[in-house]
């Protein structure tokens, strides 16, 4: 089987030839840019310069040699992008290795900190020294007043909606869109893996990053009617953004990812009846317009403990779940599969990154690795990737160990 059919079997609950492997194929399937030079030396790979994907989480670009020693079947859409050395400048990771980030990024170093900034020279993102990763630091909504016409000038403001992975800035302005359709359709042509375009589409998260977790929250419990206006107002500007995007990528991707952290460690941020009352209905929406406008599956990056709003979003068009966060109350990965391992594909839950795999050894994350895909992967229904990105402080050869044992 090709990697894109093996894939597409997997969603569409067929056993493929073997179990179908993501890595990097996505924000939260990559590897930090931390990592990434020591399990290069330490799968015996000559180094590369090291360019970081995800300037936020600081994610490194996997190459070609290391997605074939581990047998990926994957690719983001943005690996067609940013291809020529002007599309990057030189940096230094917080452990001191030197790196290249995207050029429209340009940290800037502060007291005892770095800063990333908007278009109009807010700092939205600050990264202390001794830390790995940036931090939203601005919420433009926070204010009193909000008006929710300006939601599309807001999401410029936020550190998660301004700070973009390639493609980023380099398909926006006149002739974006031919842009990235010419870039789609050769990556359609260079790869016979299957293709994830990252759409976003956030509901429950935009509102926590333009009002911050608890106003919004506190607004969805006790502001109802307002809530809906700004859900009403952002599903709009998502609707337009995900016609013009298929328009441009629909006929040469494969899978379409959408983002809405809706759990926590204990269980759902928000009850199932809250979730029906707000996000059901408009997740419905445009998932339904992805089958019109596009052949494409339809997946949702959405982590914590979230098995009591899995039927609710099945009900909505939901057609694969990341990262499946077993670690999480109620995730128990014989639970999931028996009762809804017919209707979604578990993309995840491949090994847990929380515990198991920085402080195992190479042993136990084969065996720990082995028995969860024992448990998903009968019928189909199952992409592994280990839960969420693998962390600077993983040992490279448990990251080698949980590869091989996937399909050993």
């Amino acid at each position: 089987m090709t990697p894109r059919s093996r894939v597409l079997d997997a969603l569409n609950h067929r056993e493929p030839d073997r179990v179908p492997i993501d890595f990097s194929g996505h924000r939260s399937s990559g590897i930090s840019a931390m990592v990434y030079p020591k399990l290069r030396e330490y799968l015996d790979l000559p180094p590369r310069p090291v360019r970081v994907y995800d300037p936020i989480q600081q994610l490194a670009i996997v190459d070609e040699d290391v997605l074939d020693r581990f047998g990926v079947d994957t690719i983001e859409l943005g690996r067609a992008f940013a291809l020529e050395d002007e599309h990057w400048i030189d940096w230094t990771l917080p452990d001191g290795t030197p790196c290249q980030m995207p050029a429209w990024t340009r940290p800037e170093r502060g007291e005892r900190e770095w800063v990333i900034r908007s278009a109009s020279g807010r700092v939205i993102a600050k990264m202390p020294d001794g830390a790995y990763y940036f931090e939203q630091c601005h919420y433009p909504f926070l204010e009193e007043s909000v008006d929710f016409n300006r939601i599309a000038d807001a999401l410029g403001e936020c550190m998660w909606t301004a700070i973009a992975s390639p493609p980023g800035p380099l398909v926006a302005g006149p002739g974006g869109k031919e842009r990235l359709r010419e870039g789609a359709r050769a990556l359609r042509e260079q790869t016979d893996r299957a293709i994830i375009g990252l759409f976003g589409g956030n509901l429950l998260e935009i509102g926590q990053f333009l009002f911050r977790n608890d106003v919004f929250l506190m607004m969805l419990a006790g502001e109802p009617r307002r809530a809906h206006e700004f859900l009403d107002k952002l599903v709009e500007i998502h609707l337009a953004n995900l016609g013009n995007f298929l328009d441009a990528v629909g006929d040469y991707i494969d899978i379409i990812l959408f983002g809405d952290d809706l759990g926590m460690q204990s269980g759902p941020q928000i009850s199932p009846k809250m979730y029906e009352e707000f996000f059901k209905p408009r997740h419905a929406l445009m998932w339904a317009e992805v089958k019109k406008k596009a052949d494409v599956k339809i997946m949702l990056h959405c982590c914590g403990g979230v098995r009591p709003l899995l039927r609710h979003l099945i009900d909505a068009g939901l057609e694969a779940i990341n990262p499946v966060q077993i670690s999480c109350a109620g995730m128990d990965p014989g639970e999931l599969k028996s009762e809804f391992g017919r209707d979604i594909c578990f993309w995840g839950g491949g090994c847990d990154t929380q515990y198991m795999l920085p402080n195992a050894t190479p042993e136990e994350v084969r065996h720990h690795v082995k028995d969860l895909v024992s448990i998903f992967s009968p019928g189909g229904g199952f992409v592994f990737q280990q839960v969420h990105n693998i962390l600077a402080n993983v040992p490279p050869a448990n990251i080698a160990a949980m590869f091989d044992a996937v399909n050993s």
